[in-house]
């Protein structure tokens, strides 16, 4: 069970559009378009991805109305992203300087 949560985790992490996607909702929940235009990415792209997270239970789809507002299922989801984000510049600072990463 553990081993299978983490695999989830990791393989939503695996695509960078969905790590981008993880990073933003980590600040604040999000719409589908601002989502998309934020990243740079058409809107299927970011359905895709977003149907991906929500099958991997990270992120959950809030209706407001005519329009989905989108969230990180757990709060404790941002903050392992906060810990893997000081766990990686930890042990090389300058991995983001390179990847013109804004995090």
């Amino acid at each position: 069970m553990h081993t299978d949560a983490l695999a989830r985790f990791g393989y939503a992490l695996s695509d960078a559009t969905r790590t981008q996607i993880l990073l933003t909702l980590r600040k604040a929940p999000q719409h589908p378009s601002d989502l998309a235009e934020a990243i740079g990415v058409s809107r299927q792209t970011m359905s895709n991805h977003l149907a991906c997270l929500r099958g991997c239970g990270l992120v959950v789809a809030v209706p407001e109305g005519r329009r989905t507002r989108y969230e990180l299922a757990d709060s404790r989801i941002g903050h392992a992203l906060d810990d893997l984000l000081g766990l990686v510049l930890a042990v090389d600072p300058s991995c983001c300087a390179e990847h013109g990463c804004t995090c």
